[in-house]
């Protein structure tokens, strides 16, 4: 028997238990049980997770939203109160009916306390605030005066609280404790352990995330200090995210460590290409250049973590080596110079005159689902083999796929490949060895390294390649056009899971490169027949209603969390 209308809205959208509380005199609802980070589990709302509900920020430093509660640093120290009972056990009454409030004579820890019905938390009472100083003068006390030689500096909580809670002064008048400094941790992480305010974020991250217990707390007292255990130093793949979550400048990159001031950098929401997992990022840059990856908010994805490998494959972008130019290789000479106009029209001009069935087209799954749209609609006319080259590596528990392209997914989803990976590759290379392939497109691979070797790609009467980068492939074209780097263009990828992901261009391209999907627009129009684009936006909502995997998407359904294949937000 089908289910009723009220049972299928039921199993749709769940009854969530919600309790009735006040924060700072605003009443408000929010759900009874939060979910554990960790485990998965329900678990009760805290105070800290009602505050933020309603939109009161409380200051803390050893809590993370992600990571199991310590409770250590007594920074999100509150006043609260819950109805008062009486000797039967019922609440009590005030003249106006409402409950009578009973405030607790000990502030609690937010970040650790359950919410109650009725309960009534207090941020912003002079004990609160007297509390938060008091906390904030004991963190100073042997806390080093290095702000403007810090890399934190402009991200630190310790500089931003004690602004905003501190004291103007300070009374500590005797010698302070001296700890480690420029502690090699790992091979990309650097450790000061005077500035280290012992929140033990990045001891839980290792831990309970990472699954490598690394990281600990040495001596007593004053003097603990935080390390790796003996002979073993600090490296996984994911040691960055603790420079991430430390609150203060204690742990930092090696890699951008002194590079620039985080206040001079602007912040581009982009996609990692590490890996088909599709890591939200933002890509730090000034005066286009890229200084350094972070990761972006993403709970259908990454939730706020990326590993080290991605976070750091972003200097081949700025390398001088890059191809800037045009190239045309003359009748029985190199490549000389050319222009777009004069290297499209030839390429055109040679495709309209090719036989059918005797163009093949190898694409990277590193390009965007926009560029692998309009090579496949240009495969179509051609009736041209096609394929993408495969990468594949070790996956991890974590975020690490054994996909190592972005864009296998959405090679498939707009129809450039119809087999797997790479498996159409042998069938081009003995179509060129036969003859009957005379022209290749290949856009950002180097073939000679997939089995299509410098004496067989000599076969061909045509061979034209686009790529960022120099190599062997490129050394035998006779057209050459210079490509961009995600980072220097827009577009979508589309993850391992299906998820269609937008970013953003976050510098400037060099020289002449252009963004592959302007130039293969203007490749395949004429041949095509198909309309050209205004726009990437355009382009994208056209492509999402010639697919059926893309049915119901559009550039605006993406927001900044991308949305599903079948069309639902993130």
């Amino acid at each position: 028997m089908p289910p009723t209308a009220t049972q299928e809205t039921e199993t749709q959208a769940p009854v969530i238990d919600t309790i009735a509380i006040k924060v700072d005199g605003r009443e408000i609802s929010i759900p009874k049980l939060s979910v554990d980070p960790i485990s998965g589990r329900p678990v009760p709302t805290t105070m800290i997770q009602a505050c933020a509900a309603a939109g009161v920020e409380v200051p803390h430093y050893c809590y993370h939203p992600k990571l199991p509660v310590s409770g250590n640093c007594r920074m999100c120290l509150v006043e609260f109160g819950t109805p008062a009972m009486g000797p039967d056990r019922k609440p009590i009454l005030n003249a106006d009916g409402t409950s009578k409030i009973a405030k607790s004579p000990r502030p609690a820890i937010a970040c650790a306390s359950p919410v109650s019905p009725g309960m009534e938390i207090y941020t912003t009472t002079p004990g609160v605030k007297e509390m938060r100083t008091s906390i904030l003068e004991f963190l100073l006390i042997n806390h080093p005066l290095d702000c403007p030689i810090c890399d934190q500096a402009g991200e630190c909580k310790l500089q931003e609280y004690s602004m905003e809670y501190g004291q103007a002064e300070s009374r500590f008048a005797e010698t302070k404790v001296h700890k480690p400094k420029q502690v090699d941790l790992g091979p990309r992480i650097m450790l000061d352990d005077e500035r280290c305010i012992l929140c033990t974020r990045c001891i839980r991250f290792t831990r309970d995330i990472a699954g490598d217990d690394a990281l600990g707390i040495l001596n007593r007292g004053g003097h603990n200090t935080l390390s790796h255990y003996p002979g073993k130093p600090f490296d996984n793949n994911y040691t960055l995210n603790t420079a991430d979550i430390c609150p203060v400048g204690a742990l930092t990159s090696k890699d951008f460590r002194f590079q620039m001031r985080v206040w001079f950098l602007k912040e581009t929401n982009s996609v990692c290409t590490s890996c088909a997992t599709g890591c939200n990022i933002k890509i730090g840059s000034r005066e286009d250049r890229i200084y350094r990856y972070v990761p972006r908010d993403n709970d259908s994805v990454n939730s706020c973590w990326m590993c080290d490998e991605g976070r750091l494959n972003y200097k081949w972008i700025g390398r001088e080596d890059r191809i800037q130019t045009v190239s045309i290789r003359k009748a029985g000479g190199g490549l000389e110079s050319s222009s777009w106009t004069e290297a499209l029209k030839h390429v055109t001009g040679l495709l309209k005159q090719a036989t059918p069935g005797s163009v093949a087209i190898i694409a990277s799954a590193r390009q965007t689902n926009e560029e692998l749209f309009l090579l496949s609609t240009l495969a179509k006319k051609l009736d041209a083999l096609t394929d993408v080259v495969p990468r594949s590596g070790q996956a991890d528990a974590l975020l690490v796929s054994a996909d190592r392209n972005p864009n296998t997914t959405g090679a498939a989803l707009t129809g450039f490949i119809t087999a797997k990976p790479g498996s159409i590759l042998p069938k081009i290379a003995e179509s060129i060895r036969s003859g009957r392939i005379r022209t290749l497109l290949v856009i950002g691979e180097d073939v000679t390294r997939h089995g299509l070797d410098a004496a067989l790609l000599g076969k061909l009467d045509t061979l034209v390649v686009s790529d960022i980068l120099p190599n062997a492939t490129t050394a035998l074209a006779h057209v050459l056009l210079p490509g961009r780097a995600h980072a220097e263009k827009r577009g979508t990828f589309t993850n391992i899971k299906g998820r269609v992901q937008k970013f953003m261009r976050a510098v400037e391209a060099p020289g002449e490169a252009r963004a592959e999907w302007e130039f293969l627009q203007e490749l395949t129009t004429p041949i095509t027949g198909q309309a050209g684009f205004a726009g990437i936006e355009a382009l994208f909502n056209h492509m999402a209603a010639e697919r059926p995997g893309l049915k119901h998407l559009t550039w605006s359904d993406l927001k900044d969390s991308g949305a599903t294949a079948s069309g639902s937000e993130g």
